[in-house]
Protein backbone atom coordinates (compact mmCIF):
# COMPACT_ATOMS: atom_id res chain seq x y z
CA UNK A 1 0.00 0.00 0.00
CA UNK A 2 1.11 3.40 -0.99
CA UNK A 3 2.23 6.26 1.10
CA UNK A 4 -0.91 8.02 0.70
CA UNK A 5 -3.61 4.98 0.59
CA UNK A 6 -1.96 4.57 4.45
CA UNK A 7 -2.55 7.62 5.56
CA UNK A 8 -6.45 7.85 4.48
CA UNK A 9 -6.63 3.88 5.86
CA UNK A 10 -5.42 5.03 8.90
CA UNK A 11 -7.33 8.22 9.37
CA UNK A 12 -10.30 6.80 8.44
CA UNK A 13 -9.96 4.11 11.15
CA UNK A 14 -9.37 6.96 13.55
CA UNK A 15 -12.93 8.01 12.54
CA UNK A 16 -14.45 4.86 13.59
CA UNK A 17 -12.33 4.42 16.61
CA UNK A 18 -13.98 7.84 17.39
CA UNK A 19 -17.38 7.26 16.63
CA UNK A 20 -17.16 4.01 18.11
CA UNK A 21 -16.31 5.57 21.77
CA UNK A 22 -18.30 8.30 21.10
CA UNK A 23 -21.57 5.95 20.34
CA UNK A 24 -20.29 4.37 23.77
CA UNK A 25 -20.02 6.91 25.85
CA UNK A 26 -23.95 7.70 24.82
CA UNK A 27 -25.19 4.34 25.24
CA UNK A 28 -23.90 3.64 28.24
CA UNK A 29 -21.61 6.64 30.37
CA UNK A 30 -23.94 8.86 29.70
CA UNK A 31 -27.76 6.91 29.10
CA UNK A 32 -29.27 7.78 32.77
CA UNK A 33 -28.64 11.38 32.14
CA UNK A 34 -29.80 12.02 28.69
CA UNK A 35 -33.20 9.42 29.66
CA UNK A 36 -33.97 11.81 32.38
CA UNK A 37 -33.17 15.17 30.66
CA UNK A 38 -36.38 16.69 30.57
CA UNK A 39 -35.68 17.75 27.11
CA UNK A 40 -35.76 14.72 25.56
CA UNK A 41 -38.95 14.27 24.41
CA UNK A 42 -38.51 10.39 23.41
CA UNK A 43 -38.23 9.48 26.70
CA UNK A 44 -41.59 11.02 27.38
CA UNK A 45 -42.84 9.98 24.54
CA UNK A 46 -42.25 6.47 25.37
CA UNK A 47 -43.19 7.20 28.98
CA UNK A 48 -47.10 7.74 28.00
CA UNK A 49 -47.29 5.37 24.50
CA UNK A 50 -48.75 2.44 27.55
CA UNK A 51 -51.35 2.77 29.74
CA UNK A 52 -50.65 3.57 33.21
CA UNK A 53 -51.21 0.86 35.86
CA UNK A 54 -53.73 1.55 38.17
CA UNK A 55 -54.17 2.34 42.16
CA UNK A 56 -56.75 0.22 43.84
CA UNK A 57 -58.98 0.87 46.54
CA UNK A 58 -60.99 -1.82 48.10
CA UNK A 59 -60.27 -3.74 44.98
CA UNK A 60 -61.62 -1.10 42.80
CA UNK A 61 -59.56 1.33 40.35
CA UNK A 62 -59.90 5.27 42.07
CA UNK A 63 -57.30 6.03 38.56
CA UNK A 64 -57.64 5.22 34.78
CA UNK A 65 -56.26 6.36 31.79
CA UNK A 66 -57.68 7.89 28.28
CA UNK A 67 -56.29 8.43 24.66
CA UNK A 68 -55.38 11.58 23.44
CA UNK A 69 -54.05 13.59 20.41
CA UNK A 70 -50.42 14.26 19.68
CA UNK A 71 -47.33 12.86 20.63
CA UNK A 72 -48.40 11.48 24.26
CA UNK A 73 -50.80 8.93 23.45
CA UNK A 74 -52.37 8.45 26.61
CA UNK A 75 -52.90 10.63 30.02
CA UNK A 76 -54.12 9.93 33.26
CA UNK A 77 -57.56 10.35 34.78
CA UNK A 78 -58.91 10.26 38.41
CA UNK A 79 -62.06 9.33 39.50
CA UNK A 80 -63.38 11.34 42.80
CA UNK A 81 -59.53 12.83 42.47
CA UNK A 82 -60.31 15.87 44.55
CA UNK A 83 -61.14 13.17 47.56
CA UNK A 84 -58.56 10.80 46.79
CA UNK A 85 -55.78 13.49 45.69
CA UNK A 86 -53.50 13.31 49.07
CA UNK A 87 -53.02 9.51 48.70
CA UNK A 88 -52.85 8.93 44.93
CA UNK A 89 -50.99 12.77 44.29
CA UNK A 90 -51.15 13.96 40.70
CA UNK A 91 -49.04 12.46 37.56
CA UNK A 92 -48.71 15.13 34.42
CA UNK A 93 -47.35 15.39 31.12
CA UNK A 94 -46.38 18.36 31.88
CA UNK A 95 -45.77 18.98 35.43
CA UNK A 96 -44.21 15.60 36.56
CA UNK A 97 -45.81 13.26 39.57
CA UNK A 98 -45.58 13.43 43.49
CA UNK A 99 -46.94 11.39 46.75
CA UNK A 100 -48.03 7.74 45.45
CA UNK A 101 -47.82 8.36 41.66
CA UNK A 102 -44.21 9.67 41.95
CA UNK A 103 -42.93 7.04 44.79
CA UNK A 104 -43.99 3.60 42.78
CA UNK A 105 -44.04 5.36 39.32
CA UNK A 106 -41.54 2.56 37.83
CA UNK A 107 -44.19 0.11 38.53
CA UNK A 108 -47.34 2.03 37.44
CA UNK A 109 -45.73 3.27 34.08
CA UNK A 110 -44.09 -0.70 33.62
CA UNK A 111 -40.61 0.46 33.93
CA UNK A 112 -39.74 -1.05 36.73
CA UNK A 113 -36.91 -4.34 36.73
CA UNK A 114 -39.34 -6.46 38.35
CA UNK A 115 -41.56 -5.97 35.61
CA UNK A 116 -39.00 -7.42 33.10
CA UNK A 117 -40.07 -10.90 33.07
CA UNK A 118 -43.74 -9.67 32.43
CA UNK A 119 -42.84 -7.13 29.96
CA UNK A 120 -41.13 -9.86 28.21
CA UNK A 121 -43.76 -12.33 28.01
CA UNK A 122 -46.33 -9.60 26.80
CA UNK A 123 -43.51 -8.81 24.13
CA UNK A 124 -43.35 -12.39 22.82
CA UNK A 125 -47.01 -12.74 22.88
CA UNK A 126 -47.89 -9.21 20.94
CA UNK A 127 -49.69 -7.73 24.14
CA UNK A 128 -49.51 -4.17 24.62
CA UNK A 129 -47.10 -3.20 27.35
CA UNK A 130 -48.93 -2.16 30.87
CA UNK A 131 -47.96 -0.44 34.03
CA UNK A 132 -48.32 -2.42 37.49
CA UNK A 133 -51.01 -1.67 39.96
CA UNK A 134 -50.62 -0.14 43.99
CA UNK A 135 -53.18 -2.04 46.24
CA UNK A 136 -53.71 0.51 48.96
CA UNK A 137 -54.66 -0.06 52.60
CA UNK A 138 -57.29 2.54 52.37
CA UNK A 139 -61.30 2.40 52.88
CA UNK A 140 -63.55 4.10 50.60
CA UNK A 141 -66.27 4.66 53.18
CA UNK A 142 -63.83 6.01 55.84
CA UNK A 143 -62.16 8.24 53.47
CA UNK A 144 -65.38 9.53 51.69
CA UNK A 145 -67.09 10.25 55.53
CA UNK A 146 -63.54 12.19 56.11
CA UNK A 147 -63.72 14.29 53.00
CA UNK A 148 -67.01 14.55 53.09
CA UNK A 149 -67.11 15.91 56.64
CA UNK A 150 -64.30 18.46 56.15
CA UNK A 151 -66.39 19.59 53.16
CA UNK A 152 -69.25 20.28 55.16
CA UNK A 153 -67.52 22.09 57.62
CA UNK A 154 -65.71 24.38 55.50
CA UNK A 155 -62.66 26.09 55.89
CA UNK A 156 -59.55 23.69 55.92
CA UNK A 157 -58.23 20.76 57.82
CA UNK A 158 -57.29 17.27 57.50
CA UNK A 159 -57.72 13.47 58.79
CA UNK A 160 -56.21 10.56 59.37
CA UNK A 161 -57.45 7.01 60.45
CA UNK A 162 -55.18 3.87 60.76
CA UNK A 163 -55.96 0.38 61.82
CA UNK A 164 -54.24 0.13 65.03
CA UNK A 165 -52.99 -3.65 64.81
CA UNK A 166 -51.05 -3.10 61.78
CA UNK A 167 -50.49 0.39 60.87
CA UNK A 168 -52.90 0.29 57.74
CA UNK A 169 -53.78 3.69 56.96
CA UNK A 170 -57.45 3.77 56.33
CA UNK A 171 -58.03 7.16 55.73
CA UNK A 172 -56.03 9.94 54.08
CA UNK A 173 -58.16 13.33 53.74
CA UNK A 174 -57.42 16.81 52.95
CA UNK A 175 -59.15 20.29 52.69
CA UNK A 176 -59.70 22.61 50.57
CA UNK A 177 -58.47 19.92 47.57
CA UNK A 178 -58.16 19.36 43.92
CA UNK A 179 -58.77 17.35 41.02
CA UNK A 180 -55.39 15.75 39.30
CA UNK A 181 -57.18 14.91 36.47
CA UNK A 182 -57.31 19.19 35.33
CA UNK A 183 -53.08 19.09 35.51
CA UNK A 184 -53.03 15.72 33.70
CA UNK A 185 -52.40 16.79 30.51
CA UNK A 186 -50.26 19.15 28.93
CA UNK A 187 -52.73 21.48 27.11
CA UNK A 188 -53.62 25.38 27.68
CA UNK A 189 -56.59 24.33 29.97
CA UNK A 190 -54.07 22.34 32.30
CA UNK A 191 -52.16 24.93 32.21
CA UNK A 192 -54.35 27.44 33.66
CA UNK A 193 -55.56 24.61 35.87
CA UNK A 194 -52.02 24.40 37.29
CA UNK A 195 -51.52 28.15 37.54
CA UNK A 196 -54.42 28.49 39.43
CA UNK A 197 -53.26 25.36 42.36
CA UNK A 198 -50.55 27.05 42.95
CA UNK A 199 -50.38 28.81 46.36
CA UNK A 200 -49.25 32.03 45.31
CA UNK A 201 -52.38 32.21 43.37
CA UNK A 202 -54.95 30.61 45.47
CA UNK A 203 -53.61 31.67 49.27
CA UNK A 204 -56.05 28.15 50.08
CA UNK A 205 -52.97 25.98 49.25
CA UNK A 206 -55.39 23.08 47.79
CA UNK A 207 -52.54 20.73 46.60
CA UNK A 208 -50.73 20.90 50.36
CA UNK A 209 -51.38 17.52 52.20
CA UNK A 210 -52.55 18.86 55.45
CA UNK A 211 -52.70 15.09 56.45
CA UNK A 212 -48.80 14.13 56.00
CA UNK A 213 -46.99 17.80 55.13
CA UNK A 214 -48.61 20.69 57.69
CA UNK A 215 -47.99 20.78 61.58
CA UNK A 216 -50.27 22.17 63.78
CA UNK A 217 -50.12 22.80 67.27
CA UNK A 218 -51.92 20.01 68.67
CA UNK A 219 -52.86 22.09 72.05
CA UNK A 220 -54.88 19.96 74.34
CA UNK A 221 -54.69 16.33 72.29
CA UNK A 222 -50.75 16.39 73.48
CA UNK A 223 -52.31 16.20 77.00
CA UNK A 224 -52.48 12.21 75.84
CA UNK A 225 -48.76 11.78 75.70
CA UNK A 226 -48.34 13.97 78.89
CA UNK A 227 -50.04 11.26 80.53
CA UNK A 228 -48.63 8.60 79.08
CA UNK A 229 -45.31 10.60 80.19
CA UNK A 230 -46.56 10.56 83.64
CA UNK A 231 -47.71 6.95 83.93
CA UNK A 232 -44.22 5.31 82.25
CA UNK A 233 -42.13 7.46 84.23
CA UNK A 234 -43.79 6.82 87.38
CA UNK A 235 -45.01 10.19 88.20
CA UNK A 236 -48.30 8.50 88.82
CA UNK A 237 -49.31 5.00 88.80
CA UNK A 238 -53.24 5.31 88.41
CA UNK A 239 -55.70 7.07 86.56
CA UNK A 240 -57.70 7.63 89.73
CA UNK A 241 -54.82 8.94 92.17
CA UNK A 242 -54.63 12.73 93.24
CA UNK A 243 -51.93 14.43 91.43
CA UNK A 244 -49.78 17.73 92.98
CA UNK A 245 -51.59 20.35 91.30
CA UNK A 246 -52.94 23.33 93.03
CA UNK A 247 -55.38 25.84 90.77
CA UNK A 248 -54.14 28.37 89.93
CA UNK A 249 -50.44 27.22 89.56
CA UNK A 250 -47.53 29.56 88.72
CA UNK A 251 -45.37 27.86 85.98
CA UNK A 252 -41.91 27.12 87.38
CA UNK A 253 -39.38 29.52 87.45
CA UNK A 254 -41.63 32.54 86.56
CA UNK A 255 -44.73 34.81 88.05
CA UNK A 256 -47.13 33.75 85.60
CA UNK A 257 -50.02 31.47 86.49
CA UNK A 258 -50.92 28.50 84.14
CA UNK A 259 -54.84 29.19 83.12
CA UNK A 260 -57.34 26.84 82.93
CA UNK A 261 -60.59 27.18 80.62
CA UNK A 262 -63.59 28.25 83.11
CA UNK A 263 -64.59 27.01 86.25
CA UNK A 264 -63.78 23.21 86.36
CA UNK A 265 -62.15 20.62 88.69
CA UNK A 266 -58.81 20.72 88.43
CA UNK A 267 -57.14 21.43 91.91
CA UNK A 268 -55.45 18.44 92.34
CA UNK A 269 -57.63 16.62 90.25
CA UNK A 270 -56.66 12.82 89.40
CA UNK A 271 -55.10 11.95 85.85
CA UNK A 272 -59.16 10.59 84.72
CA UNK A 273 -60.93 14.35 85.94
CA UNK A 274 -58.15 16.86 84.49
CA UNK A 275 -58.34 14.86 81.16
CA UNK A 276 -61.87 14.86 81.24
CA UNK A 277 -62.71 18.25 81.90
CA UNK A 278 -58.92 19.43 80.31
CA UNK A 279 -57.25 20.98 82.82
CA UNK A 280 -53.88 23.08 81.53
CA UNK A 281 -52.73 23.09 85.73
CA UNK A 282 -52.69 19.43 86.14
CA UNK A 283 -50.86 18.82 82.82
CA UNK A 284 -48.54 21.66 82.43
CA UNK A 285 -47.07 21.01 85.99
CA UNK A 286 -47.14 16.98 84.80
CA UNK A 287 -44.68 18.18 82.22
CA UNK A 288 -42.77 20.47 84.47
CA UNK A 289 -42.07 18.01 87.13
CA UNK A 290 -41.08 15.40 85.11
CA UNK A 291 -39.36 17.93 82.95
CA UNK A 292 -37.72 18.16 79.53
CA UNK A 293 -35.85 14.89 78.75
CA UNK A 294 -38.53 12.64 80.13
CA UNK A 295 -41.05 14.22 78.00
CA UNK A 296 -39.12 14.13 74.90
CA UNK A 297 -37.93 10.18 75.80
CA UNK A 298 -42.05 9.86 75.38
CA UNK A 299 -42.68 12.04 72.41
CA UNK A 300 -40.21 10.07 70.16
CA UNK A 301 -41.43 6.59 71.38
CA UNK A 302 -45.07 8.16 70.29
CA UNK A 303 -42.95 9.07 66.67
CA UNK A 304 -42.59 12.82 67.17
CA UNK A 305 -39.21 14.33 66.00
CA UNK A 306 -38.70 11.87 62.55
CA UNK A 307 -40.52 11.88 59.27
CA UNK A 308 -42.41 8.75 58.78
CA UNK A 309 -42.19 7.21 54.95
CA UNK A 310 -45.79 5.45 53.99
CA UNK A 311 -44.13 5.46 51.59
CA UNK A 312 -45.24 8.97 50.79
CA UNK A 313 -43.19 10.73 53.19
CA UNK A 314 -44.58 12.58 56.37
CA UNK A 315 -43.31 15.76 58.16
CA UNK A 316 -41.48 15.02 60.76
CA UNK A 317 -43.63 16.59 64.08
CA UNK A 318 -41.65 18.68 66.84
CA UNK A 319 -41.02 18.17 70.74
CA UNK A 320 -38.11 20.80 71.36
CA UNK A 321 -35.46 19.82 73.55
CA UNK A 322 -33.25 22.73 75.48
CA UNK A 323 -36.51 23.63 77.13
CA UNK A 324 -36.75 25.45 80.70
CA UNK A 325 -39.57 24.07 83.03
CA UNK A 326 -42.12 26.87 81.79
CA UNK A 327 -41.23 26.05 78.30
CA UNK A 328 -41.77 22.24 78.79
CA UNK A 329 -45.10 22.96 80.75
CA UNK A 330 -46.21 24.89 78.05
CA UNK A 331 -45.28 22.34 75.38
CA UNK A 332 -46.45 19.24 77.45
CA UNK A 333 -49.94 20.55 76.61
CA UNK A 334 -49.78 21.18 73.46
CA UNK A 335 -48.67 24.67 72.62
CA UNK A 336 -45.31 26.73 72.56
CA UNK A 337 -43.21 24.76 69.76
CA UNK A 338 -45.02 21.60 69.83
CA UNK A 339 -46.21 20.79 66.68
CA UNK A 340 -48.04 17.70 64.62
CA UNK A 341 -49.51 16.17 61.50
CA UNK A 342 -52.87 14.60 62.19
CA UNK A 343 -50.83 11.45 60.94
CA UNK A 344 -48.77 12.05 63.68
CA UNK A 345 -52.10 11.94 66.19
CA UNK A 346 -54.07 9.07 64.33
CA UNK A 347 -50.47 7.66 65.42
CA UNK A 348 -51.04 8.51 69.35
CA UNK A 349 -54.31 7.15 69.39
CA UNK A 350 -53.46 4.28 67.65
CA UNK A 351 -50.70 3.42 70.09
CA UNK A 352 -53.18 3.56 72.92
CA UNK A 353 -55.75 1.37 71.44
CA UNK A 354 -53.14 -0.79 70.56
CA UNK A 355 -52.12 -1.54 74.09
CA UNK A 356 -49.14 0.57 74.03
CA UNK A 357 -47.45 -0.91 70.49
CA UNK A 358 -47.24 1.40 68.01
CA UNK A 359 -47.08 0.68 64.28
CA UNK A 360 -45.53 1.57 61.53
CA UNK A 361 -48.20 3.12 59.45
CA UNK A 362 -48.30 2.80 55.82
CA UNK A 363 -50.62 2.83 52.85
CA UNK A 364 -49.42 0.38 49.83
CA UNK A 365 -50.63 -2.99 50.40
CA UNK A 366 -49.13 -4.83 47.60
CA UNK A 367 -47.85 -4.13 44.34
CA UNK A 368 -48.81 -5.95 41.53
CA UNK A 369 -48.42 -6.85 37.33
CA UNK A 370 -50.77 -5.44 35.42
CA UNK A 371 -52.69 -9.41 35.26
CA UNK A 372 -52.40 -8.93 39.22
CA UNK A 373 -49.47 -11.16 40.19
CA UNK A 374 -48.27 -9.93 43.04
CA UNK A 375 -44.72 -8.18 43.22
CA UNK A 376 -44.16 -7.40 46.47
CA UNK A 377 -46.23 -7.25 49.96
CA UNK A 378 -46.25 -4.78 53.18
CA UNK A 379 -46.05 -6.36 56.43
CA UNK A 380 -46.96 -5.13 59.51
CA UNK A 381 -43.81 -3.71 61.14
CA UNK A 382 -43.53 -2.71 65.11
CA UNK A 383 -42.36 0.96 65.33
CA UNK A 384 -41.87 0.88 69.09
CA UNK A 385 -43.96 0.46 72.21
CA UNK A 386 -44.04 3.85 73.79
CA UNK A 387 -46.12 2.64 76.97
CA UNK A 388 -46.98 -0.60 78.67
CA UNK A 389 -49.89 -3.00 77.88
CA UNK A 390 -50.48 -1.49 82.06
CA UNK A 391 -50.38 1.55 81.22
CA UNK A 392 -52.26 1.55 78.22
CA UNK A 393 -55.09 0.32 79.62
CA UNK A 394 -55.28 3.00 82.25
CA UNK A 395 -54.97 5.62 79.51
CA UNK A 396 -57.40 3.93 77.26
CA UNK A 397 -60.23 4.25 80.35
CA UNK A 398 -58.99 7.97 80.53
CA UNK A 399 -59.94 8.69 76.92
CA UNK A 400 -63.09 6.72 77.06
CA UNK A 401 -63.91 8.98 80.40
CA UNK A 402 -63.59 11.82 77.79
CA UNK A 403 -66.20 10.67 75.75
CA UNK A 404 -68.56 9.12 77.69
CA UNK A 405 -69.28 12.16 80.21
CA UNK A 406 -66.41 14.89 79.44
CA UNK A 407 -65.47 16.90 76.60
CA UNK A 408 -65.68 14.36 73.46
CA UNK A 409 -69.73 13.30 74.03
CA UNK A 410 -70.23 14.06 70.24
CA UNK A 411 -67.81 11.21 68.94
CA UNK A 412 -70.17 8.12 71.31
CA UNK A 413 -71.14 5.82 68.96
CA UNK A 414 -73.88 2.73 69.82
CA UNK A 415 -72.80 -0.70 70.54
CA UNK A 416 -68.63 0.56 70.35
CA UNK A 417 -66.34 2.00 72.70
CA UNK A 418 -64.59 5.05 72.15
CA UNK A 419 -62.02 6.54 73.60
CA UNK A 420 -60.89 10.31 72.96
CA UNK A 421 -59.26 13.79 73.37
CA UNK A 422 -60.40 17.08 72.24
CA UNK A 423 -58.17 20.13 71.57
CA UNK A 424 -58.56 23.56 70.87
CA UNK A 425 -54.62 25.19 69.85
CA UNK A 426 -53.75 28.69 69.93
CA UNK A 427 -53.09 30.13 66.28
CA UNK A 428 -51.59 33.51 65.35
CA UNK A 429 -49.64 36.13 67.08
CA UNK A 430 -50.96 36.43 70.71
CA UNK A 431 -53.78 33.74 69.71
CA UNK A 432 -55.30 36.60 67.74
CA UNK A 433 -56.80 34.33 64.66
CA UNK A 434 -59.18 31.77 64.80
CA UNK A 435 -57.91 28.38 66.87
CA UNK A 436 -57.32 24.83 65.35
CA UNK A 437 -59.90 22.60 66.70
CA UNK A 438 -59.09 19.08 67.38
CA UNK A 439 -60.46 15.29 68.23
CA UNK A 440 -57.81 12.10 68.73
CA UNK A 441 -59.84 8.94 69.06
CA UNK A 442 -60.25 5.19 68.74
CA UNK A 443 -63.46 2.87 68.79
CA UNK A 444 -63.57 -1.05 70.15
CA UNK A 445 -65.81 -3.12 69.07
CA UNK A 446 -65.81 -6.84 70.94
CA UNK A 447 -62.25 -5.33 72.22
CA UNK A 448 -60.93 -5.47 69.26
CA UNK A 449 -60.13 -1.82 68.03
CA UNK A 450 -60.51 -1.49 64.13
CA UNK A 451 -59.79 2.24 64.23
CA UNK A 452 -58.00 5.36 65.23
CA UNK A 453 -58.60 8.64 64.12
CA UNK A 454 -57.14 12.20 64.30
CA UNK A 455 -58.81 15.48 62.53
CA UNK A 456 -58.09 18.85 62.89
CA UNK A 457 -60.46 21.69 61.55
CA UNK A 458 -59.44 25.30 60.71
CA UNK A 459 -62.51 27.49 59.91
CA UNK A 460 -61.64 30.92 59.70
CA UNK A 461 -65.27 32.24 59.42
CA UNK A 462 -66.72 30.40 62.52
CA UNK A 463 -67.47 32.27 65.46
CA UNK A 464 -64.24 32.42 67.84
CA UNK A 465 -66.66 31.22 70.73
CA UNK A 466 -68.57 27.94 69.04
CA UNK A 467 -65.01 26.21 68.18
CA UNK A 468 -63.87 23.50 69.75
CA UNK A 469 -62.38 19.98 69.28
CA UNK A 470 -66.04 18.48 70.41
CA UNK A 471 -67.64 20.57 68.72
CA UNK A 472 -65.83 21.00 64.82
CA UNK A 473 -63.76 18.08 64.68
CA UNK A 474 -65.27 15.03 66.58
CA UNK A 475 -68.17 14.61 64.68
CA UNK A 476 -65.94 13.98 61.75
CA UNK A 477 -64.05 11.50 63.98
CA UNK A 478 -67.02 9.53 64.43
CA UNK A 479 -68.57 9.09 60.92
CA UNK A 480 -65.18 7.67 60.06
CA UNK A 481 -64.65 5.42 63.13
CA UNK A 482 -68.60 4.37 62.30
CA UNK A 483 -67.52 3.65 58.40
CA UNK A 484 -64.75 1.55 59.48
CA UNK A 485 -66.89 -0.65 61.85
CA UNK A 486 -70.05 -0.56 59.73
CA UNK A 487 -67.50 -1.80 56.34
CA UNK A 488 -66.38 -4.67 58.88
CA UNK A 489 -69.80 -6.07 59.28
Amino acid sequence: MNKPLRRIAIFCGLLILTLLIRDNWLQYAKADSLSQDPANRRVLIARYATPRGDIIVGGSPITGHTQTEGDFKFKRTYKNGAMWAPVTGFVSQAYGANQLESVNDGILSGTDDRLFFRNTLDMITGKENKGGNVVTTLNAAAQKAAYDGLKAQGGKGAVAAIEPSTGKILALASFPSYDPSTIAGGSTSDEKAWKKLQKKNNPADPMLNRALREVYPPGSTFKVVTAAAALEHGLYTDADEKTDSPDPWTMTGTNTKLPNEGNIPCKNATLRVALQYSCNTVFGKVGADLGNEKMLETAKAFGFTEEQFTPVRATASVFSDDMNPSQTALSSIGQFNTATTPLQMAMVASAVANGGTLMKPYMVDELQTHNLDAIEKTDPEELGKPLSAENAQILQSMMETVVEKGTGTKARIPNATVGGKTGTAQHGVDNSENPYAWFISYAKVDDSAPVAVAVVVEDENAVRDDISGGGLAAPIAKSVMEAVINSKK
